[in-house]
């Protein structure tokens, strides 16, 4: 017998010239395998040398539900639409964490991994889709505290989760994963360049958080013009969607998910040829 049969076999041409639009997506598939070990790299170093190691998956966002449950729903008084208030601030702070995830953690692409990105060639796109993986890893195991209260509720009957829309869920995390690396890779490439970008990022997510209805449900800001303009944040109606199909709770406007979804494709889009043309050069710059 051949050892070669059934082994897949392809080459790799490395070459200095290639202009913005030379993408290839299928050696990137070729890589999927290095994709899986850096997701679970990234995913380990996340907890690596902590007291509590992978524990804080589950502490950090119950610590944080706690705390907008007290200060949100206790002293400000925010309305949760009848949803009990840990229980919509434990799957708020899910979906946002996953979203929020893909664009810290691409948003250091280069400065993170130049030392690498130096010494060996890889497709360099496998790593912000490894980054993604990553936080889906995390966004799963975060679900398992949410599902604990989640069937508490529904058993109580304070909850009534549409069941077929979670045929939904995996589309919005596609939705958001594409979302979130598409900024992060933009942001990655502008900080090869000018590094003080990255001391913004965590400042910008926290408040475009606010500006997504995370902490409040979108049925609070009434009719006006407020609502128009977060209903044009991309980020939204994947979100509204997903607290629909869980907490059987949320308001959806097909016209604002179309746009969402093409925010999302032109900022993947670009995204990815900026990342391809600034690849060329970063060691350079970094």
């Amino acid at each position: 017998m051949n050892a070669e049969v059934g082994r897949e076999k392809y080459h790799t041409h490395i070459s200095s010239k290639h202009n913005w639009f030379s993408i290839n997506m299928k050696e990137v598939w070729n890589y999927r395998d290095l994709i899986g070990l850096f997701a679970e790299r990234t995913f380990k170093l996340t907890y690596k040398q902590t007291v509590l190691g992978p524990a804080w998956i589950f502490l950090n966002p119950f610590i944080t539900s706690l705390i907008y449950t007290f200060v949100f729903g206790g002293i400000a008084g925010m309305s949760t639409d009848g949803i009990p208030q840990i229980l919509f601030y434990l799957c708020s702070n899910a979906i946002w964490t996953f979203f929020a995830s893909c664009i810290t953690k691409n948003a250091a692409t280069f400065t993170s991994n130049a030392t690498v990105f130096g010494k060996v060639y890889f497709p360099r796109l496998t790593v912000p889709l490894s980054n993604v993986m990553a936080s889906v890893i995390q966004f799963v195991v975060q679900m398992i505290l949410v599902m604990i209260f989640l069937i508490y509720y529904v058993v109580r009957g304070s909850v009534h989760p549409n069941w077929v829309m979670w045929l939904l869920i995996p589309l919005v995390i596609v939705h958001l994963g594409i979302m979130g690396m598409g900024f992060g890779i933009i942001i990655s490439s502008l900080t090869t360049k000018y590094q003080d970008l990255a001391i913004l990022v965590t400042f910008g997510v926290q408040l475009w958080m606010y500006a997504t209805p995370i902490v409040y449900p979108l049925s609070q800001l009434g009719d006006g013009t407020l609502k128009t303009i977060l209903m044009m944040n991309p980020v939204t109606m994947p979100i509204e969607i997903f607290r629909y199909a869980v907490l059987g709770q949320g308001t959806i406007i097909p016209q604002y998910l179309i746009s969402s979804w093409v925010i999302t494709i032109l900022v993947a889009l670009v995204g990815v040829l900026i990342f391809n043309h600034v690849e060329k050069t970063f060691m350079d710059t970094v």
